[in-house]
Parts: C-alpha cells; sequence; structure tokens
C-alpha cells in the first residue's frame, strides 16, 4: 500500500515539476545530483506543459492540493514558517484550504453510537444528519441536546489515524531525502518541520485537547464585550467527539452582510487587535488559526458586534521567558535602540554566545529604520517581526516555535483587521497595551504585583528561616568527620549572606502584604 502512495506522490512531483524547486538551486553534489539533472534534462519538454507554466509557488500549492488533505495540512504549517521559506512560496500556501467532501451520515452517526455507547436519539433530542462544516480531520453536526440546548457535534474523520500515520511516514522520508540533495536543506529543517506537523496534527486528533482549550479560552475572556466563546458540554465530550454551544452569527469575511446589519466595521477591526494583545500578553494563550473560516462575528443583540472564535485544535502559549522577551524587544524596538534588541537575543540565549553584538546591531537597524520613517499605519507590525526573523537566522538564532505561531497569527489578525478598515492604525491600536502590560512586567507594579503574588510563599518560609539560619551556622562551628561534610559546610558558608538576604526580603513581603 504505502509503495503505491509513493509512487502516486512521485508522480504528481513529477507533473508539477517540484523537483525543479531543488534542483534549480544550489546543490549539494555528488553523483546522485549529477544523475537527476541529467534526467531532468530528458524531460525538457515537460516545461511546456500547462502547469509548468505556472509559478514555482503555485505549482507547489496546486500539486498539494492534488496529494489529498494531509498534505493541504502540511501546506498550511508550512505557510507559518516564514522565518525558513521565502515570500511567495510562503504566500502562496497561505491560500491552502481545507476542501475535503464531508464522509456520509451514516458512518457520523455510527462513530457518535461507537463513542456513547447507545443510540442516537438516546443521546440528542435532535440531530441534524447534514453536516455544516468538513474538514481533514473532522466535520460539524449540528444537534439539539435532551434539555432543549442547540449544540454543534464535532465528530472525528473515522479512520484518519492510519491514513495520519501512512503520509506523516512519506513526509518524513520526504524530508529525509531533501536534507540529502538540498545543500540548504539542514538550515530548512525540514524533518523538525514534519515533526512539528506531526505534533499538532496528533493534537488535532484528541478532540479533548481541543475543549479544553476552548474553555481556557472562554474562561480567560468571561464578561467580556469583545469576544464570545462557546460553552463545552464535557458530560457528551469524548476523544473522538465534542459538543459545544451552537453559536449564531455571521463569517468576518463577508464585511458587506455585516455592514448591512448595522455592525460598526471600524470599531470591529479595532477590537479585533486588542483581543490578540489581550490573549498574548495578558494570558499567554491565543488562538493560533484565526483565519475567517473560524471567525464569526454576531448581528443580534444584545451582543451585536462581537466576535465569535471557533476550531480551537491549535492555540499558542508563552511562558514568561517569552512575554518577557517580547516585552524587552518592543520597549528597545520603540525607542529604536537596535543594541538593545540584540543584546536581548544574546541574553536569552537565542543567538550564540560569540555573536558579535555590532554586527547583529547593524543587521537589526537595516531592517527597522526604513519603516519609522513611514506613517504608522502603513507600517505592518508582522512584517516587521518576519523581516527580523529572516535576519536572524543569518546570525544562527533560533526561531521559537512558540514565536512562530504567535508571528503568523499577528500577520492573520493584522490582514483581517486592515481589510475591514483599510485606515486601521496597528500600532496605534496596539501601543496602549504594549504600554500598560510593560509597565505591569518591568516597572514598580510589576515588583508590587510579584511580592503580592509570592507573599504566601514567603509567610509560610519566614518562620523557618531562624531555624535554617541556625543550623548553617552550627555546620559551620561543627568539625566535619569527612570530606563530604566539609565540602558541605564550605556550600553552607558561602550561603550564609545569601541567607541573611532572603530573610530580609521575605520580612519585607511580608510586612507589604499585611499593609496591602
Amino acid at each position: 500500500m504505502r509503495i503505491f502512495r509513493l509512487i502516486r506522490i512521485a508522480r504528481v512531483a513529477y507533473l508539477y515539476g517540484l523537483d525543479k524547486l531543488i534542483l534549480d538551486h544550489e546543490l549539494g553534489g555528488g553523483f546522485r545530483v549529477r544523475l537527476l539533472q541529467a534526467v531532468q534534462r530528458l524531460m525538457f519538454w515537460r516545461d511546456y506543459s500547462e502547469q509548468m507554466r505556472a509559478p514555482r509557488a503555485v505549482r507547489l500549492r496546486q500539486a498539494l492540493e492534488a496529494l489529498g488533505p494531509i498534505f493541504v495540512k502540511f501546506g498550511q504549517l508550512l505557510s507559518t514558517r516564514r522565518d525558513l521559506l521565502p515570500l511567495d512560496i510562503a504566500d502562496e500556501l497561505a491560500k491552502l484550504q481545507d476542501r475535503v467532501p464531508p464522509f456520509p451520515s451514516d458512518l457520523a452517526i455510527a462513530e457518535l453510537e461507537k463513542a456513547y455507547g447507545k443510540p442516537v436519539d438516546q443521546v440528542f433530542k435532535e440531530f441534524d444528519r447534514a453536516p455544516v462544516a468538513s474538514a481533514s480531520v473532522a466535520q460539524v453536526h449540528f444537534a439539539v441536546l435532551p434539555d432543549g440546548r442547540e449544540v454543534a457535534v464535532k465528530i472525528l474523520r473515522p479512520g484518519i489515524q492510519p491514513v495520519i500515520e501512512h503520509d506523516i511516514a512519506l513526509l518524513q522520508v520526504a524530508a529525509s531525502l531533501l536534507e540529502t540533495l538540498w545543500a540548504d536543506g539542514r538550515r530548512l529543517k525540514p524533518r523538525e518541520v514534519v515533526a512539528e506537523f506531526d505534533k499538532y496534527l496528533h493534537y488535532e486528533l484528541d478532540l479533548m485537547r481541543e475543549a479544553a482549550n476552548c474553555s481556557q479560552l472562554r474562561r480567560n475572556f468571561e464578561g467580556s464585550d469583545l469576544l464570545i466563546l462557546p460553552e463545552v458540554h464535557w458530560d457528551w465530550c469524548t476523544q473522538s467527539v465534542m459538543v459545544m454551544e451552537r453559536m449564531h452569527g455571521t463569517t468576518i469575511s463577508q464585511i458587506d452582510v455585516l455592514r448591512e446589519k448595522g455592525v460598526d466595521i471600524p470599531r470591529l477591526a479595532r477590537a479585533g487587535v486588542e483581543i490578540f494583545f489581550t490573549q498574548v500578553f495578558r494570558d499567554g494563550f491565543f488562538h493560533a488559526d484565526m483565519h475567517p473560516g473560524n471567525i464569526f462575528v454576531a448581528t443580534e443583540e444584545p451582543r451585536k458586534g462581537q466576535y465569535i472564535a471557533l476550531d480551537f485544535g491549535i492555540v499558542g502559549t508563552l511562558s514568561d521567558e517569552d512575554k518577557n522577551y517580547l516585552a524587552r524587544n518592543f520597549l528597545a524596538f520603540f525607542q529604536r535602540d537596535y543594541k538593545r534588541v540584540a543584546e536581548v537575543h544574546i541574553e536569552s540565549g537565542w543567538a550564540p554566545k560569540g555573536t558579535r553584538v555590532d554586527e547583529f546591531e547593524a543587521a537589526i537597524r537595516s531592517v527597522c529604520e526604513p519603516f519609522f520613517d513611514r506613517p504608522l499605519k502603513e507600517i505592518s507590525l508582522g512584517r516587521v517581526l518576519l523581516r527580523l526573523f529572516q535576519t536572524s537566522r543569518q546570525f544562527n538564532v533560533e526561531i521559537q516555535p512558540q514565536l512562530v505561531l504567535l508571528q503568523k497569527t499577528l500577520l492573520n489578525v493584522e490582514g483581517l483587521g486592515r481589510e475591514l478598515d483599510p485606515e486601521l492604525d496597528l500600532w496605534k491600536t496596539a501601543l496602549p497595551y504594549l504600554e500598560r502590560w510593560m509597565s505591569e512586567q518591568l516597572g514598580w507594579l510589576a515588583l508590587e504585583n510579584n511580592i503580592k503574588r509570592e507573599a504566601a510563599s514567603w509567610a509560610k518560609l519566614l518562620p523557618t528561616l531562624p531555624r535554617l539560619v541556625h543550623q548553617a551556622l552550627v555546620a559551620t562551628a561543627t568539625p566535619a568527620p569527612n570530606l563530604e561534610l566539609e565540602s558541605l559546610a564550605a556550600e553552607i558558608r558561602g550561603m550564609r549572606q545569601l541567607l541573611w538576604l532572603a530573610f530580609a526580603v521575605a520580612a519585607f513581603a511580608l510586612g507589604f502584604a499585611i499593609i496591602q
């Protein structure tokens, strides 16, 4: 079975000239490469076919579409790796959409009965056999719970697991060949990209995980007047079935319809920016698949004009270290302190320790400085971040996956916002949130918040500090019977000042907490 699939992949690659994407570039050399180039020259007549007249990026997109839904999803992931791909290819792959015919309703019902262990009519009061959405991994049906609540039921595509494992294995083979045949293949890290795709695809196979992502985002925006998220009905959720509140709205791409229904479009554009930066800088947990198909807008009162988010298979997370890195970079960037931007990269360990700060600073300046001579509304934050990633690559900077997801999502939000309102000034809209967050993280307010957060821990530790200090002093005064204890005593002597400092800080923290 696998050999036939491999033959089909080779045939599609041949028809769309994907070999030219590799062989037309500088190669690693060797007999195999020269042989492939000779074979390519023998196929000169192919260059006159209809497919070969299209640009390389279009040919790659069309080939992935011809290979099926798993390869389409792989292309979608590749489109996010703008730190690795040429822009023309990344932009073209971003056009890929999951256009997968729905699987038969009888199979959907069979999957539900397998998950619940009883007939569907005993689970739902009503179940709509016609799917309302279909993708490569799952499809969605509307239903009504026994208590009358309207829900959307997401069901995994039957038999999708072995298909995924099969195609992932083939992608791994292709990645290995790419590294072998293309001199630039190792820099593109194809095997790492395939491993990343494998991870995200398996995340999408676990609908309990997606339900948890939805629930977390809903909790983060509880009471918000900007974003609505569906309620998860946990009693009906399994690994292969997700049941959530049915949402009513108009897709964000239907701007004329939204305008006819009285939605304030410029306000909607600004709200999208606020939602994104709130997710990133307040929560460190963001919806990372914000294309128009997943974003709706409520058009009825009382929630008219609010965003509705769907599909939570891919989310991004940022650690405190990531957010601190971003804060310091943004702060230095807004101050046009390019030396500090370079230093932050090195201090964070993302640029090699031996990187020359002056050379890195000059490269960053060449990227950022031209943007400051334009009106702010003409500057693309996403493009600036993308150019920084590309420049960083020249200095062997390892771009973190969570920041790639962030950059991809920022490009989506920015494009969506400017489609809604061409006059949207993203920087002016985002800057208040960035400044507020940075003051909370880097200023006196950050110190106050950290002390409050750690007060309980210090209060627990404070009563034990005198005993610990006494034990340290006794240990240093008592002759050690062996070398191991002598080493321990030496370490404790070195810690004495640290213990006293900790005691003082704990006392200050406890006193501050009591005053508050």
